[in-house]
């Protein structure tokens, strides 16, 4: 790290533990990502409970090179479980190595892509048969069966309305497997 660890204790006392167990679990993030430029760790008692256990909040600030910043909260309210410091310290490292693995994914590219599901327009219907056809973007029609609607009715579509769908190789050529309407009275 280019900055030393700065490391605050909120509504509690300096405990000498508890700063090892921060130390501790950032040499261990700094052993796997060594691209930390800065750390700011603050140990809180976020509420104090008469019949009950305190509950304790980590909050971690981290600065990587090109001013990405990756910011970490653990609080109690948002699971409940935090009545041991030394659980809530160690949650939030292992959620804090879990953002940076992300980040050093997005910066070499090995982040999965999802592709949106092809689109088309409803091309033709035959209700009574129950089934229709999409004239796909790339100018293919693809069959699609009254089951494979979602979101809708086969009744419901009208030729001309623009679709999300999915395709499968089928017995007389292609078939989507699930019809989305799309538009602004539906979801995509």
């Amino acid at each position: 790290m280019q900055v030393p660890l700065q490391i605050a204790f909120e509504h509690l006392d300096h405990s000498d533990a508890l700063e090892a167990a921060v130390r501790k679990e950032t040499k261990r993030l700094e052993r796997f990502h060594n691209r930390i430029t800065s750390m700011r760790v603050v140990l809180a008692r976020a509420q104090h409970r008469r019949h009950e256990g305190d509950t304790y909040s980590v909050r971690i600030h981290i600065a990587v090179p090109g001013g990405k910043h990756i910011d970490i909260s653990r609080d109690p309210s948002a699971t409940g479980r935090h009545e041991d410091m030394h659980v809530t310290i160690r949650d939030a490292f292992d959620a804090a190595g879990r953002q940076l693995q992300d980040q050093d994914r997005k910066i070499s590219g090995d982040v999965k892509a999802h592709e949106v599901p092809p689109h088309g327009i409803v091309a033709s219907l035959v209700p009574e048969r129950d089934y229709g056809f999409i004239a796909a973007s790339d100018g293919r029609e693809i069959y699609f069966h009254r089951n494979s609607v979602i979101g809708a009715k086969l009744e419901d579509l009208q030729p001309g309305q623009e679709v999300r769908f999915s395709e499968a190789k089928g017995d007389k050529g292609p078939q989507a497997t699930f019809v989305r309407p799309i538009g602004k009275h539906h979801i995509s």
